[in-house]
C-alpha cells in the first residue's frame, strides 16, 4: 500500500501525518508531496526522515491512495492526473465537492456509497462535517425540515497566516494580515469570499454540502459564519426544525450512541462542548440540547469539533481506511 500526502508541508498535511501515525494506518510506503519550492524539505513519520517530492514525481510513483490538502486549484489540475495512473484521490479542498459525478463523504454517514470506480472522492468542509455528524442520526429519526446555523470558527481554518496574525496581535507585534481587520478581541462575520447573494462561500458550503451528504435537497438551510479569535476548533449554534416531534431524552440517547459523537450535556456540572477541550480529538462534541420554546418540533444544539482533525485530516484518513477495509483500492 503506497500512500501520498499532497500538501504535506501545510497545516492540514501535518495533521494528516500525525493522524496516520496515531491510527497506525496500514501503509508500506509514504510519499510526502508539495510544491516545487517545498521539494527537498525533510519531514518525519514514525521517527524516520522522509524527503518531500514534487507532484509530477509523485505521479510517476503511482501511489494507491493520494490524500490531497493543497488547495482547490492544485486539486483541479492534478487530481485527475493521479486518477489517470490508477490512484484514488481523497481531496480536502472545495474543488470537487459539488461535482455531481463525485461522492462527498463523511464515513459514519455515507461511506457505503463508495465504489472502486470512485477515483476522486471529496472530503466535505470542516464546518459541514461536524454539523452533519450531529444531525444525521436525528434526520434519520425525525426528518429535518430546516436548519439555521451560526458558526464560530477558529483562525486555523484560514491557515498559517491567520494563526500568525492572531499570535502577533496578542503579542502586540506588527505583521502580515490574513483578515481585513484585527482578529484579537474581535469577531469577523466574514469567512471566505462574499457571493452575489450576500452569503459567503463558507455559508453556502453549509447549505449545499449538507443537502448532498444527507441526500435530501428538500432541507432548507441558512447560515452565518463568523471568525473568532480562537486558535483551533470550530463551534456551531444549530437550530433545527423536524417534520415530527421528538423526545429530548431520545435525542440525547441517539447522539450518545452515534459513532464519532460525544455527548457533553450536564448543566448541573456546567458540562458543555468548548473548542479548548475538543483540541486534538477526533470526535464531534454536542451539548446545550434543548427545545426551541418559540416553535414546535424544533431543537437547539451546540456543536464543537477540532476543524483540522475531524473537520479535515481525520475524515480524509477515515475514508482511506474504509476503502482499504472494503477492498475498494
Amino acid at each position: 500500500m503506497k500512500v501520498a500526502i499532497v500538501g504535506a508541508t501545510g497545516m492540514v498535511g501535518n495533521v494528516m501525518l500525525k493522524v496516520l501515525e496515531e491510527r497506525n494506518f496500514p501503509l508500506d510506503e509514504l510519499l510526502l508531496v508539495a510544491s516545487e519550492r517545498s521539494a527537498g524539505k525533510v519531514l518525519q513519520y514514525k521517527g524516520k526522515d522522509i524527503t518531500v517530492i514534487s507532484i509530477p514525481a509523485a505521479i510517476e510513483e503511482r501511489p494507491d491512495i493520494a490524500l490531497f490538502s493543497a488547495g482547490g486549484g492544485t486539486s483541479l489540475e492534478w487530481a485527475p492526473k493521479f486518477a489517470e495512473v490508477g490512484t484514488t484521490v481523497i481531496d480536502n479542498s472545495s474543488a470537487w465537492r459539488m461535482d455531481g459525478s463525485k461522492k462527498l463523504v463523511v464515513p459514519e454517514i455515507n461511506a457505503a456509497e463508495l465504489a472502486a470506480t470512485d477515483k476522486i472522492i471529496a472530503n466535505p468542509n470542516c464546518s459541514t462535517i461536524q454539523m452533519v455528524m450531529a444531525l444525521a442520526p436525528l434526520h434519520e429519526k425525525y426528518k429535518i425540515k430546516r436548519i439555521v446555523v451560526s458558526t464560530y470558527q477558529s483562525v486555523s481554518g484560514t491557515g498559517v497566516k491567520a494563526v500568525e496574525q492572531l499570535e502577533n496581535e496578542i503579542a502586540g507585534k506588527e505583521g502580515d494580515m490574513a483578515y481585513p481587520y484585527p482578529i484579537h478581541k474581535n469577531a469577523i462575520p466574514h469567512c471566505d469570499v462574499f457571493e452575489d447573494n450576500g452569503y459567503t462561500k463558507e455559508e453556502m458550503k453549509l447549505v449545499n454540502e449538507t443537502r448532498k451528504i444527507l441526500g435530501d435537497d428538500s432541507i432548507a438551510v441558512t447560515a452565518t459564519a463568523v471568525r473568532i479569535p480562537t486558535a483551533g476548533g470550530h463551534s456551531e449554534a444549530i437550530n433545527v426544525e423536524f417534520e415530527s416531534d421528538f423526545d429530548l431524552a431520545e435525542v440525547k440517547s441517539l447522539l450518545d450512541s452515534t459513532d464519532g459523537v460525544t455527548l457533553q450535556d450536564n448543566l448541573d456540572e456546567n458540562l458543555y462542548p468548548m473548542p479548548m477541550y475538543a483540541h486534538g480529538k477526533d470526535d464531534v462534541f454536542v451539548g446545550r440540547i434543548r427545545r426551541d420554546v418559540s416553535q414546535a418540533n424544533t431543537l437547539n444544539l451546540w456543536v464543537v469539533s477540532d476543524n483540522l482533525r475531524k473537520g479535515a485530516a481525520t475524515n480524509t484518513v477515515q475514508i482511506a481506511e474504509y476503502l482499504i477495509k472494503n477492498d475498494l483500492v
